[in-house]
């Protein structure tokens, strides 16, 4: 390959990464190269595929606390209404759960062993819905797609009902159908974090103690057993992960006393 061509490629993907950057709610620069309707039809085509192949609890008691906790949350989200997300809660004895663009979230039951009160739990759902409001599913895969493809990654053509061959790469890099990892495919320490400071700020709109948040991952680190370093893990360490959180807590506890105010206080229970 000629050294003409490999600069003609490195300009077309920096041309490409500058015309696609957007900025995250905490003013990151982000790559995003596919439309927000993309991504909600991937996401809602991966959440039919997880329900396909994954049991559902049929506890009314369980299924009635989640979607209380999981309607305060997208209730806190500007122009959002809890009847346009789908919530499901899935038999699974991991302590998991996620939010997939098109409005989905899922919840596995393992995760109420571990969330030991509506505020824990909260903690979670708003931290699994602040990566979509980060537009970090659309990061992830656009990554993917440069360090894959090493070239432009193309715009999604087409409106056919059936998946056409780059649609099927997009669902591919989504990771459809892998849970016992995540859903999706890794988000990185940078989204974590992230999405840990966008849930908090959520959780405690929606009326949650957001100081709970810090005992939700206390209760992670005692029941999740021994963590790689972090240096080589995608996740922040809960040390890490507990100071961001306790340097936000009290902003977000005024955000908290001012929804108060207003009458906004959750009562989901346990």
């Amino acid at each position: 390959m000629s050294q003409f061509f490999l600069r003609a490629i490195t300009f077309a993907v920096l041309a490409l990464c500058a015309a696609s950057c957007t900025t995250s709610p905490l003013g990151r620069r982000q790559v995003s190269f596919y439309s927000n309707h993309e991504m909600e039809r991937i996401g809602a085509l991966s959440f039919e595929k997880i329900k396909a192949e994954s049991p559902r609890s049929n506890d009314a008691a369980k299924l009635a606390y989640v979607n209380c906790v999981t309607a305060s949350i997208v209730g806190a989200m500007d122009g959002e209404r809890a009847s346009d997300w789908e919530v499901v809660v899935f038999e699974n004895a991991a302590a998991n759960a996620f939010a997939l663009p098109g409005r989905k979230i899922g919840v596995h039951t393992g995760l109420l062993n571990v969330a030991r009160n509506q505020d824990q739990l909260a903690t979670v759902v708003g931290h699994e819905v602040g990566h979509v409001i980060a537009n970090h599913s659309n990061e992830r895969v656009s990554q993917a797609q440069l360090a894959q493809a090493g070239m432009i990654a193309t715009q999604i053509v087409g409106r056919s009902q059936g998946l056409d061959a780059e649609q099927q790469q997009l669902l591919g890099l989504l990771g459809a159908g892998v849970i016992q990892g995540g859903f999706l495919l890794p988000f990185s320490r940078t989204h974590e974090a992230e999405a840990d400071l966008i849930g908090l700020d959520l959780m405690a709109r929606a009326g949650f103690d957001p100081a709970q948040s810090v005992d939700l991952w206390e209760n992670m680190s005692q029941g999740g057993g021994g963590q790689p370093l972090e240096f080589f893990s995608t996740h922040p360490s809960h040390s890490t992960r507990i100071r961001g959180l306790n340097q936000r807590i009290p902003a977000a506890q005024q955000l908290r006393e001012e929804a108060r105010t207003r009458g906004v206080i959750p009562r989901c229970g346990p």
